[in-house]
């Protein structure tokens, strides 16, 4: 059996390639502002051939230090999906390599020129191992490992946690994903557009700019045929071809059907010794898997770090690509490098929607009152955050009162109603979307329509900050016995601009007109409603196409040919939970 450690005295010397990163990866580097000045010259050995578990070539690009013989490098390793040009090769392959680290970025198996077939998460876990393998064979390889990457790259990092070489000593999982199902599936309503833009990005995006290009453009003048065709299955391979791994996703709306069996990576996290930082953004599609994450660390003890942004998936890679990289490379230097001089005080910071400031807290989430992070200091804190109750009226206000149990009889009255029409759906706007119109936005048009619900605070008397997981508690009814149930916190400013903060989506199953009772995860915020602004509780029977139209019937939304209009009735005894500190109406 192959040892699984380091020894370098088994190795033969290694001869630097001559060859520079190339020319496209050097021009996009050297457009970037803001970033630490470069320690090192770069080099690149691209082409290498990694064998992966069952033999097939993985595809590899070396990234390395130009420094003086003898100088002792760690090693990051870049697993991923979507190629090896740009942007990995300048934002890993390159950046990295400045600051004194081997990098490796590799294609994952089936793409990007790899051999074999891509299965989606299938083969993550066994690839990594056999590349660590080679690893060890190499003569540059010290013997200290860390890995590094955003979404699918963070899987693959997750899968390589599962047993944990001894050479790993530290990851840096970015806007990162572990449960695929919850990536594609809100408590069983398909979350219909990242399914076809991840079926976009795994299919073309290691293909190259220009394919990938074609592809997006494709998705784009077909998306309303696609997203409204009747049935749904299969629909997309007019834009995307086809994509079996795909076909299988929507066609499997079960979290605990065979099919996804071990494909949530969850249990990598408990017991896991090995320092671990995570990045978000409150508008991220993975963000409350990156909360999980979090919890799960934390749980087990270990040495972990949460930074959390004001951004989106895409967005946390660009416009907050300082900031993430800064943390990213001051963890790395920390457990890689022996130097902690770049890492904060605190193990969380987060960025305060509504004010606009960075904050450090203890924990996440927030116990005690958080401190003010530099480099922006700011005098004002929250208060400790309790679960606090906005209960909705028939005359569409939203007043706040302390939890209450329900007693026999109560929440059977009927406050209003809703007509959701899926030849009509509801439209989704902003939020936690991997598309270009993700984060927050103007809900007001939204809002202006019949199928939409709103209730609405009186401007508030003092500021109101809301940290942590939110969620609503509700009793509908339905006339059909089936229907989905979208919920969103909004910010209403002084010229009645709508903002959304946070948001979820649950089904409901009624039988007769008695309503059910249904709880909405709303993910988790960090945010101050300034005083003068008012909370809004925004309701309605779907987000289309963020989520596929439930067809009223308890058919498939995939499968569904007839569909139904809904008529959705809110009644007494509905809730919106804040982890709220102080404030009042």
């Amino acid at each position: 059996m192959a040892s699984r450690t380091h020894d370098p005295a088994a190795k033969s010397a290694w001869t630097p390639s001559a060859r520079k990163p190339p020319l496209s990866s050097r021009m996009m580097r050297a457009i970037w502002r803001g970033l630490p000045e470069k320690r090192y010259d770069v080099g690149w050995e691209p082409g290498l051939e990694v064998p992966a578990a069952d033999g097939s070539p993985l595809v590899t690009d070396h990234y390395f230090p130009r420094a003086d013989t003898g100088a002792d490098f760690p090693t990051l390793l870049v697993r991923s999906p979507y190629g090896r040009g740009l942007p990995w090769s300048p934002q890993y392959g390159m950046l990295f390599a400045e600051q004194g680290f081997h990098v490796i970025l590799q294609s994952c198996r089936g793409t990007g020129g790899s051999g074999g077939a891509f299965d989606l998460w299938r083969n993550e876990a066994a690839d990594g191992r056999a590349t660590v393998a080679w690893l060890r064979e190499q003569p540059w390889f010290n013997g200290t490992l860390g890995t590094i990457g955003p979404s699918y790259l963070g899987y693959v990092q997750w899968a390589l946690a599962l047993d944990p070489p001894p050479e790993l000593k530290a990851m840096v999982v970015q806007v990162g994903l572990h449960d695929p199902y919850a990536l594609f599936y809100a408590d069983g309503a398909l979350r219909l557009e990242n399914a076809l833009l991840v079926g976009l990005g795994m299919t073309y995006q290691h293909q190259g700019v220009m394919p990938v290009a074609k592809a997006t453009l494709r998705l784009q003048r077909r998306m309303r045929d696609i997203v409204m065709a009747r049935p749904l299955r299969g629909a997309h391979a007019s834009a995307l071809g086809e994509v079996p791994w795909l076909d299988d996703v929507m066609t499997h709306p079960d979290a605990d059907a065979p099919y996804w069996d071990g494909a949530s990576l969850a249990r990598a996290a408990e017991g896991l010794g090995v320092p671990t930082s995570l990045v978000t953004g409150w508008h991220d599609a993975l963000a409350d898997q990156t909360f999980e994450q979090y919890a799960r660390l934390r749980e087990a003890g270990c040495d972990t770090a949460l930074l959390v942004g004001p951004w989106t998936h895409t967005s946390a890679m660009q416009q907050g690509w300082p900031e993430v990289f800064a943390e990213s490379l001051a963890w790395l230097r920390a457990h890689l490098c022996g130097d902690p001089s770049g890492l904060r005080p605190t193990r969380v910071r987060v960025h305060v929607g509504g004010e606009g400031v960075w904050r450090d807290l203890d924990d996440w989430p927030s116990l005690a009152s958080p401190v003010a992070a530099s480099p922006s200091p700011v005098t004002s804190s929250f208060s400790s955050p309790g679960a606090t109750s906005w209960v909705p009226a028939a005359d569409g206000r939203l007043d706040q009162r302390a939890p209450t149990a329900p007693t026999d009889g109560a929440g059977s009255a009927p406050l209003a109603s809703l007509r959701y029409d899926p030849a009509d759906p509801t439209p989704s706007i902003g939020g936690p979307l991997l598309s270009r119109t993700a984060g927050a936005r103007d809900n007001s048009a939204l809002e202006g329509r019949e199928d939409v619900l709103t209730f609405t605070s009186p401007p508030l008397a003092e500021a109101v900050d809301v940290v942590g997981p939110v969620s609503a508690r509700l009793s509908v009814s339905t006339d059909t016995g089936y229907a989905d149930v979208f919920s969103r916190l909004c910010d209403v400013d002084a010229q009645g601009r709508s903002t959304n903060v946070c948001d979820g989506l649950a089904q409901v199953a009624t039988v007769g007109e008695e309503p059910s009772e249904v709880t909405v995860a709303m993910s988790s915020t960090a945010y101050r409603f300034p005083a003068g602004h008012r909370i809004r509780w925004q309701i309605s029977g779907g987000a289309h196409p963020r989520y596929a139209r439930n067809p009223g019937t308890g058919k498939s939304g995939v499968d569904a040919v007839d569909f139904t209009a809904i008529r959705i009735t809110l009644h007494d005894g509905s809730a919106l939970v804040l982890p709220e500190g102080s404030g009042t109406v």
